[in-house]
């Protein structure tokens, strides 16, 4: 496929200079400003990974085409581009740049800014980094790169969801996800839905949408400081996502091709030991046997990931344009689950009447679709049945027999050992209930860029995004009848977001005076969006008329097929921004926005302003500072953005019920609604040290979120109403964030960077609202229960705790522990800090790279453990067999007695199974893991006579392994990126690894 699709984009863009002919290019770098030569500066070809470094003499050889361009780098020297015309020798001279800062970033709405000018915290992360180690998500490389970013996996393998939380959680009611922004475009990151304690897939999320292999660099802008011009949207923070363009010169073909196998990184501990009593669910026989201990090994499989894409880029003075094709196929690691994923993507630029007016377009279009992602939970899920079965019996007959032929009923019915609601033949569920999902993704956008004078340009942007989303599974007849009518059940869902968006932008830059510069921005913005709009069937135990008949004529009367929509919110806004700067020392930044919501409308409060202030002092331009410090800079800023109510709070509707009667609403209208607001500051500071190898970037923050919007009961139930909204409460973040880079080595022949990425977020609900004794419970599952309480940090893990007398003995009563009355605190999910430590070294052609990320404190919940010991499968229940009971310290309450031994059942099944004694099962979230590893060859073609630039094999590996972990299960695997089940574990599908190897040719 990658070579007939190859052959196919050299033939329509008729790149008759693909295969140029290489030549020995030779040449000196030297120091401007004496002409010394430069020794380790590094000449890349643009476009490619064929690269060299020069001698102690400043002498370099590459093999390069006529046309290419070489780019020369050296720290403390800015970069410089050359063309390689007919001569066979470049030489270049190198001007000193002591801060290396003047490098121009992409900041909100696409404005450009000098990095060194910013007031505020921005991390960037370039290609390389995303793609070095090819997980399918892309948001998932940024794990550990970026201080004050937490990233968590959904469990769910290809194509699940990520969760992202930039600086904490914000709101009590809503959302804290970040906005995700292409090419200064906001973009549609509808997710769809979560599993909870009684099951459910994860329906992923628009970031699948976007090709890896395209994005040349993310830059995450932390706060809300910097994300305050993308309105109430950007009040988490924003994800910038810059995708690659097409480049002057010849045509570049690029080829990059992964395959990685997939495997569990640990299974549940398990016992094969004991077996059930007689027809029993559960294994609490205490006679030993030999059983089969290879069935649920047998279950998973190894995974298959391939990564194909090819790229184009080329293009002239006037016109460049850049193509991809991407292809991801992926078989996950249990029986029957695979993904599919094709994108493609097309930009282009266009310079019209002597280069004032630039016509910038790009459309990117995605289709993907999975089947059999694994659910979580305790229902339909495969592993239930799998974990559960009874030891002694054999899981062989039941796989290789999943459905047996029902005479009375004239089908195939479901073959298991027992009817419980908690478990299921793993195979009938592959087989008889499968699941599908597809997701067809359009992004077209127009840019229009016109120079009207020198320094003034006015910029024009257009963009649509447009999704359909399908998901489907069919419950054959004698499924699970918890969830199934005997005649099987169909869940049906499609649906569509849409996402419009315009703006026009005036930029204007001048310098006044002979100390003043003035960068200026004024805009206006228009967006609207309609998410998940569509139509929803749920039959559930109300069953179809006709077994395994999955049509709407099938339903019962008594089955709603139901119109359904996530929200359509209209947003416009004007903004302005204002950079003033004195000798290129410091820098005053002014920004202002004004937003209309619509999900304000009738309040009299839709119309919003807020405002933004911050200043940047370059001391290292200001003073003489000793030799040893390369560059010093401090910042700080403030800053207040509005965020409107969700969609349908202000006046809710009575909606029709199945049977065509009415189901009255009983919220009262939300007609006072003011917006919530978000106070942000921070300070920080810069500092470089030995000509730049050495950096230190410090923040510290402090966010404060008011005016939540909050459900409460009424005071009076005036109108029929029940409940309603009201504006209060308040939740603080304060943290710091640290990022220490460093090239502790730097030769000719070897060079090795490494960086330090720390963040601690600490969290506090200052207050609930009016009533404060109340509990918000952001979820609960039998045992586990995530909640905010006012004087509480958000997610305080609540559990049953062992009932103890004043000497902490545990209460005994009838021979079994006993449990607190109420859920009460234990800790908090989330960590209290995180690091990641990433390094790069290059030798020669060899090339390595590893990530290793840490959480420190925190606490998870897992009711996987807790289920395992109450059915006797665990391997502790065996050992506590094996040793007579489990080992305690106790008293009796009735008599005072002292109890140390406690039967293994009867203990197992007190603090286990359902509702037990949460205490038992919570655990550090501490853990270090080695993330990512790569280790590649660049190889040296010159000779070869081949049409390749270069080559670059690797090996790869993503989640390796745990230098240590306390929990039984990842802690960093999400069983739901939404608000309600973190750091639990219900029956996730297990943490995986993958190794494999990455091939990239540029022609």
């Amino acid at each position: 496929m990658i070579r007939k699709l190859f052959v196919l984009f050299v033939l329509l863009l008729g790149t008759s200079s693909l295969f140029a002919q290489n030549k020995t290019v030779t040449g000196t770098v030297t120091d401007a400003a004496d002409g010394a030569p430069l020794p380790g500066v590094n000449v890349l070809v643009q476009g490619t990974t064929n690269g060299t470094q020069t001698d102690f003499d400043g002498n370099y050889t590459i093999e390069a085409a006529e046309g290419d361009v070489l780019v020369f780098s050296y720290l403390g020297m800015k970069s410089q581009s050359v063309s390689v015309g007919s001569s066979d020798t470049v030489d270049v001279a190198l001007e000193e740049d002591a801060s290396q800062l003047d490098e121009v970033v992409v900041t909100a709405l696409g404005i450009k800014r000098k990095e060194k000018t910013l007031t505020y915290a921005q991390q960037s992360v370039d290609s390389d980094e995303l793609t070095k180690t090819r997980d399918p998500n892309f948001m998932n490389a940024l794990s550990g790169k970026t201080a004050g970013v937490e990233i968590k996996k959904s469990s769910s393998g290809a194509g699940g969801s990520t969760k992202i939380l930039l600086r904490g959680n914000k709101s009590l009611s809503g959302d804290s996800s970040p906005l995700f922004v292409i090419d200064g475009i906001p973009m549609a990151n509808n997710k769809g839905g979560q599993p909870g304690m009684w099951g459910g897939t994860d329906s992923g999320d628009g970031l699948s949408a976007i090709n890896p292999d395209d994005i040349e660099s993310i830059s995450i802008l932390r706060g809300a400081n910097a994300a305050v011009l993308y309105g109430s949207q950007g009040a988490n923070g924003v994800v910038l996502i810059t995708t690659k363009s097409g480049s002057q010169g010849r045509t570049t073909v690029t080829v990059n091709s992964s395959y990685t196998f997939e495997h569990y990184l640990e299974l549940p501990d398990l016992q094969f030991k004991y077996g059930a009593i007689g027809a029993a669910k559960e294994s609490w026989d205490t006679t030993p046997g030999d059983y089969n201990d290879e069935y649920v090994e047998d279950f998973f499989q190894t995974g298959h990931n391939f990564f194909n894409s090819v790229s184009v880029s080329g293009g002239t003075e006037k016109t460049q344009a850049y193509f991809s094709y991407g292809n991801i196929s992926a078989t996950g690691i249990t029986p029957m689950n695979k993904y599919l994923k094709n994108n493609f993507t097309f930009k282009q630029s266009t310079k019209l009447f002597n280069d004032k007016l630039t016509i910038t377009s790009n459309v990117i279009g995605a289709v993907e679709s999975s089947k059999n992602r694994l659910p979580s939970g305790y229902y339909l899920n495969p592993l239930t049945g799998l974990y559960f079965f009874p030891r002694n019996r054999n899981f062989y007959d039941f796989k290789n027999n999943y459905e047996v032929f029902d005479d009375a009923r004239n089908i195939m019915a479901q073959n298991w050992f027992v009817s419980d609601h908690h478990q299921s033949n793993p195979y009938w569920i592959l087989n008889k209930e499968p699941q599908t999902d597809r997701r067809d993704r359009f992004i077209g956008n127009l840019t229009l860029s016109y120079d009207i004078m020198d320094n003034l340009n006015l910029q024009v942007r257009g963009n649509y995004d447009y999704a359909t989303v399908t998901k489907e599974q069919q419950h054959a007849a004698t499924s699970n009848s918890t969830n199934v009518h005997p005649n099987g059940a169909w869940d049906y869902q499609k649906y569509q977001d849409k996402l419009l968006y315009t703006d026009a932008i005036l930029n204007y830059n001048t310098e006044f005076g002979e100390d003043f510069t003035l960068n200026a921005s004024l805009g206006a913005s228009h967006q609207e969006t309609k998410y998940g709009i569509g139509v929803q069937v749920n039959t559930g135990t109300l069953g179809l008329l006709y077994p395994n008949e999955f049509y709407f004529q099938n339903l019962p009367t008594n089955v709603q097929v139901r119109s359904i929509t996530s929200g359509n919110i209209i947003k416009e806004g004007v903004f302005l921004n204002a950079q003033l700067g004195y000798k290129e020392m410091l820098f005053l930044d002014v920004s202002g926005r004004n937003d209309w919501a619509s999900t304000l409308a009738l309040t009299g409060n839709d119309s919003y302003f807020y405002p933004s202030v911050g200043l940047t002092a370059l001391l290292s331009e200001m003073f003489t500072v000793p030799e040893a410090i390369s560059f010093l800079k401090l910042r700080g800023s403030w800053t207040q953005v509005g965020n409107e109510v969700p969609f349908n709070r202000i006046n809710p509707q009575n909606t029709i019920t199945a049977n065509g009667g009415v189901s009255r609403n009983t919220t009262r209208p939300f007609l006072d609604a003011k917006p919530e607001i978000i106070t942000s500051s921070e300070v920080g500071a810069d500092l470089r040290f030995f000509n730049n190898r050495l950096g230190l970037d410090f923040t510290y923050y402090f966010i404060k979120s008011e005016d939540q919007y909050i459900d409460v009961p009424v005071t009076s139930g005036q109108g029929g109403y029940t409940r309603e909204y009201i504006n209060a409460g308040e939740i603080t973040n304060k943290g710091v964030e640290i990022t220490l880079n460093t090239i502790p080595i730097q030769t000719e022949n070897l060079e090795w960077s490494s960086s330090f990425n720390f963040t601690s977020n600490r969290n506090e609900v200052v207050d609930i609202g009016p009533d404060d004794e109340r509990i918000f419970n952001l979820g609960s599952s039998e045992g586990y229960y995530s909640r905010l309480v006012e004087g509480g940090r958000y997610n305080d893990l609540y559990v049953y705790k062992f009932l103890r007398d004043d000497q902490g003995r545990i209460l005994f009563s009838e021979g079994a522990p006993r449990k607190t009355d109420l859920p009460e605190l234990i800790g908090n999910l989330d960590p209290k800090a995180s690091l990641g430590w990433n390094n790069s070294v290059s030798f020669k052609r060899f090339t390595f790279g590893a990530l290793i990320n840490a959480k420190f404190g925190g606490k998870v919940f897992s009711q996987t453990q807790s289920m395992l010991d109450g059915y006797g499968v665990s391997q502790v229940t065996a050992d506590a067999r094996d040793a007579g009971g489990v080992t305690v310290n106790g008293v009796d309450e009735a008599s005072g007695t002292a109890v140390t031994t406690v039967g293994a059942e009867t203990w197992y099944r007190a603090i286990g199974d359902r509702n037990g004694i949460g205490e038992a099962y919570v655990y550090d979230r501490t853990n270090v893991k080695l993330s990512q590893l790569s280790i590649g060859y660049n190889f040296d073609l010159s000779n070869s006579g081949l049409p390749i630039q270069a080559a670059s094999l690797s090996f790869i590996g993503n989640n390796l392994f745990f230098f240590y972990k306390d929990a039984p299960f990842d802690p960093e695997l999400a069983m739901n990126t939404g608000r309600s089940a973190q750091g639990l574990d219900n029956f996730n599908l297990p943490s995986t690894g993958t190794y494999g190897f990455n091939l990239k040719l540029t022609f």
